[in-house]
């Protein structure tokens, strides 16, 4: 039969392995997170993992300290949090809304290259009224129905 002790020792081991590999997501997306927001709530799940790590060892080594130590830095970790929030809006765009933009001005760049292009290749076969009646949906052999 196992031990108490020894289901503790597990469950605490268990417990470091899972921060850890929470620990290296964090930092993975704090160094790659495409836009600033990404980052700063990166940096608030790495003081959640801090947290959960001191109160790992903690109840590993039975001192109540680090559980006043837990509450201080996850005090001072939502302070940081709410900071780097209002420093966000207080920028006004944000990397997410510059790539909206650029987005729509490529795609309706497109639609106008597209639009002159069909515009040119109908004056460009030698009938310059070919563009007005590809406009309208005629070809340039077709008589009108006026």
């Amino acid at each position: 039969m196992i031990s108490v002790e020894a289901i503790f020792d597990h469950a605490v081991t268990l417990a470091l392995g899972a921060l850890c590999l929470s620990f290296l997501v964090t930092i993975y997306r704090i160094v790659k997170g495409p836009t600033l927001p990404d980052r700063i709530l990166a940096l608030d799940m790495l003081v959640t993992t801090a947290i959960g790590f001191i109160a790992v060892i903690g109840i590993k080594t039975g001192y109540a300290l680090y559980v006043d130590v837990a509450i201080a830095l996850g005090l001072v970790g939502f302070l940081a949090t709410v900071a780097f929030a209002r420093f966000v809006l207080s920028r006004g765009k944000t990397e997410d809304d510059i790539r909206t933009e650029i987005r729509d001005a490529a795609t309706m760049a497109r639609r106008e290259a597209k639009a002159r292009s069909r515009a040119s290749a109908g004056t460009m076969a030698g009938n310059p009224g070919a563009a007005a009646h590809a406009r309208s949906g005629q070809t340039a052999g077709e008589p009108t129905n006026e």
